[in-house]
């Protein structure tokens, strides 16, 4: 049997600490459907995510007049909890990477 050459250590760029990085922001969207009306669209807003009157209509008009409007950013796991908390409302939403 043969002798193996020893295994060399991987090299390690220690200048790159990965749990100092930001995670990437996502985002929830919501998107206009014609079932709903307006004044539940803003009740929804208003109850779930705690948005003053001001801007959950602000909201509720972005995705009547644009097709959509972004409700919330942050970390992922958190952005596919809200939308799932939209179905719920009975919206139709998205969960997608921020800037995009």
């Amino acid at each position: 049997m043969g002798v193996s050459a020893p295994l060399a250590a991987p090299e390690i760029d220690e200048t790159t600490d990965l749990r100092a990085a930001p995670l990437e922001p996502w985002e929830v969207v919501v998107w206009n459907d014609p079932v709903n009306l307006m004044s539940y669209v803003v009740r929804v807003f208003r109850t779930y995510f705690g948005y003053s009157l001001e801007r959950a209509t602000a909201l509720m008009l972005a995705v009547h007049h644009d097709g959509h409007a972004i409700v919330a950013t942050g970390p992922r796991e958190t952005m596919e909890v809200h939308a799932q908390a939209m179905h719920d409302y009975g919206l139709w939403a998205t969960v997608r990477k921020a800037g995009r």
